[in-house]
């Protein structure tokens, strides 16, 4: 047998028989609190669409769905070099990936460095020369003594930006720990692009990417079913296949209405106006207290840098606050300090695979110097179950607005992201969801495809803006010229 991975470990059965009745009131107040039902999934999801909606018009809304000018999905038959820059929070990294003659086939090669912490809040020509030295030292290993043309560049640059062209990108504000002056409100491209030519380095940057477009084309590239991608990690994001006919904010460029454009949806955004998401007290701590309340209102609710907030502040307010007053005379100086634990905490929580939660009493002995009771455990296992299979299920109404307002009856949707990738049973309660939200019939059997599958992605930063460079060339070569800025660079 292949591809099954590490079994699993017995789940535990634990039991509820030995908590106190006021513990078990507070846990029945809390489940109250965090389940979302399916009629309320299915009233999410319907506000969702027409946010999509609003999000394309003239007006605009909440949700930015900026279009990215990719404006096709890959066949699989691509081919050629393309470079790929990958501008992350801790790395750079520089790929080089060969699109090969067979279908959906390539080869890549990269290397890694590391972002220097002074450099997040220097001066923005440090920065763009820092990129450009790695650029160089990449091409000077892999290319050495090499007499090459002008190499075609994918730039993943995940953080917002305006784009009104492919080769052109407004960031509209640093996130990720940067925050280097005079960058902000301008576009980024000329001051890469001085920075490469100062040092003479041999490529052209053809195509400035989201990763979460980048997830989008990778996976189709590989999978032709696939039409939605996600990132479900710190932050989250989806990104789809729009037709210019269905964007009114660029009907003034009279583009072909049946002409394929990706929507980078930022769709964190959704219900700032908190119409629907359910949101608990302590969502509206998490928003209050945040570096920018009222904005993310949907990624404050799913995403991995909230989800282990969302516990501390739940299991403090049961100390404060509460009778049952959880860690009774113990010092919770530790819990009291904001963002101390990741949704990777939350992951081991749930993990803990024996009756006792011994493993869940030394991950709060080791990181909060705390020792809890055994019912306490129970609380927390529970609660941890809460937020977990909320963040799932609220995730799945994106996936399914998208759906429904493309009509899509099956399709694959390729996900990234660390909470999607390594959070614990995420996959099956968001696959649970969407069952309830679009109403699909019972399984016949286990084995059986979802109508709407949500499956691992390809690699969106690095293969994915290759691809979309290569598009890119191809379809200027074609004659499309929309959204492009610089016509010169395209010419081979």
């Amino acid at each position: 047998m292949v591809g099954l991975g590490p079994r699993k470990p017995p789940s535990r059965k634990g039991s509820m028989a030995d908590v106190p009745k006021d513990l078990l009131a507070e846990i029945k107040k809390l489940e109250e609190m965090f389940t979302v039902d399916t009629a309320t999934l299915k009233k999410i999801t319907a506000h969702f669409v027409s946010e999509l909606q609003k999000g394309l018009s003239v007006e605009g809304g909440s949700i930015p769905m900026n279009p990215t000018w990719c404006m096709s999905f890959p066949t699989g038959y691509e081919t050629g070099t393309f470079l790929a820059l990958d501008m992350g929070g801790t790395n750079l990294r520089v790929c080089e990936i060969i699109l090969t003659d067979e279908k959906s086939e390539f080869d890549i090669i990269q290397s890694k460095y590391r972002m220097p912490e002074e450099l997040k809040t220097g001066e923005s020509d440090e920065l763009w020369e820092y990129i450009a030295d790695c650029l160089q030292q990449f091409i000077e290993s892999h290319h050495a003594g090499e007499d090459i043309e002008k190499l075609h560049l994918g730039f993943t640059f995940s953080y917002p930006a305006t784009q009104d062209y492919i080769d052109h990108g407004v960031l509209q504000r640093w996130t990720k720990g940067f925050d280097i002056k005079g960058v902000e409100g301008k576009n980024v491209v000329p001051m890469f692009e001085e920075a490469i030519a100062k040092r003479g380095v041999p490529i052209k940057l053809t195509a400035l990417i989201n990763d979460t477009t980048g997830t989008l084309i990778a996976s189709a590239y590989t999978d032709t079913d696939i039409k939605i991608g996600c990132i479900f990690g710190t932050g989250c994001n989806a990104a789809y296949m729009e037709n210019c006919g269905s964007i009114p904010k660029l009907a003034h460029l009279n583009l072909p209405p049946d002409t394929p454009m990706a929507i980078n949806c930022e769709w964190g955004a959704f219900d700032n106006e908190h119409k629907v998401l359910p949101r608990t007290p302590y969502d509206i701590i998490i928003d209050k207290d945040s570096p920018r309340p009222g904005q993310q209102a949907f990624e404050k609710m799913i995403a991995g840098l909230y989800l282990g907030e969302l516990l501390r502040i739940t299991l403090l307010d049961l100390h404060d606050n509460k009778e049952v007053h959880i860690f009774e005379g113990q010092d919770v100086s530790k819990l009291r300090k904001a963002y101390t634990l990741d949704s990777s905490f939350l992951s081991l929580i749930e993990e803990d695979p024996f009756e006792n939660l011994s493993e869940t009493k030394d991950l709060f002995q080791n990181k909060l110097s705390l020792t809890p009771t055994h019912p306490e455990l129970e609380l927390i296992r529970r609660l941890a179950e809460l937020i977990g299979t909320r963040a799932a299920r609220l995730s799945s109404c994106g996936v399914a607005a998208i759906s429904k307002k493309k009509e899509y009856k099956t399709c694959h949707v390729g996900a990234d992201g660390s909470v999607f990738n390594k959070y614990p049973h995420f996959k099956a309660r968001g696959a649970q969801a969407l069952r309830e939200i679009l109403d699909w019939p019972a399984k016949k059997n286990a084995r059986e495809e979802d109508p709407i599958e949500i499956l691992a992605a390809e690699d969106g930063s690095g293969v994915g803006a290759a691809l979309i460079a290569a598009l890119t060339l191809q379809r200027v070569k074609d004659g499309n010229m929309a959204g492009i800025l610089h016509p010169e660079n395209y010419k081979s």
